[in-house]
């Protein structure tokens, strides 16, 4: 018997590629401008010293092919499209060597934001948690495990809105590269199963609107998608 007050949501669970059993959404970090052009076109330079973080909360977590409504309390809200990995062995402070074998498997995801809050927070050097951290905010796609899918530079990552292509780029513009964020995050955090750690967005993000279907793929993994509604 449970002598909780409240009861929590069940966490929701990724599909993975080839296997029956999913991969529950535990932790969800975010790497920050880990592409040059994208911090150009924010009017931002890359740090080069090292990779930096913001966080997005599990219960805000959806699956790919969901509808959902325009967030309240924005007048712009941006897709970004991110290559994900998911995390299957426990590593802290790991060498890159154990940092590729402790990721079990990647996928395609969303990084929804409300841009003009996080603007806003940023310019008041608040922190971003309104303009990142959203309701339906992190979408996933299927994940494919390691064994079946390997983060060439030369993979292609999308993102279309309505059709039109709106971010086109290649993983070899990732200035932080899989190893190296697992390594420097592993510095910081007990890394362990259920956490999930996306790359960072190529430039051309953008508006969407109620009604608009976002499209996003990245060579030789599950593609992905999202409708908005209206506000609700």
């Amino acid at each position: 018997m449970s002598n909780s007050v409240f009861s929590l949501p069940d966490p929701i669970i990724i599909p993975i590629v080839g296997e029956t059993a999913g991969y529950p959404v535990g932790r969800i970090f975010c790497v920050g401008r880990n592409y040059a052009a994208h911090a150009a076109e924010m009017g931002n330079e890359v740090d080069r010293e090292a990779p930096f973080y913001f966080t997005k909360s599990a219960p805000n977590a959806i699956l790919t092919g969901s509808t959902v409504p325009y967030p309240a309390g924005t007048e712009n809200y941006h897709h970004e499209m991110e290559l994900a990995l998911a995390i299957g062995k426990p590593v802290f402070r790991t060498t890159r060597a154990q940092a590729w074998d402790a990721v079990y498997a990647y996928g395609c995801a969303l990084d929804m934001t409300r841009r003009d809050l996080q603007i806003r927070e940023r310019n008041k050097q608040r922190p971003w948690d309104l303009g990142k951290d959203v309701e339906n905010g992190a979408v996933f796609a299927p994940l494919t495990p390691t064994a079946a899918w390997s983060p060439d530079e030369n993979k292609h990552i999308r993102l279309s809105v309505n059709g039109e292509l709106r971010q086109n780029a290649t993983l070899e513009e990732l200035i932080w590269k899989i190893d190296e964020i697992v390594v420097h995050l592993s510095g910081f955090y007990h890394l362990r199963p259920g956490d999930l750690i996306l790359t960072g967005t190529p430039a051309g993000v953008g508006p969407v609107v109620a009604g608009d279907v976002l499209t996003g793929e990245i060579d030789g993994l599950e593609p992905i998608q999202l409708t908005l509604s209206d506000v609700e």
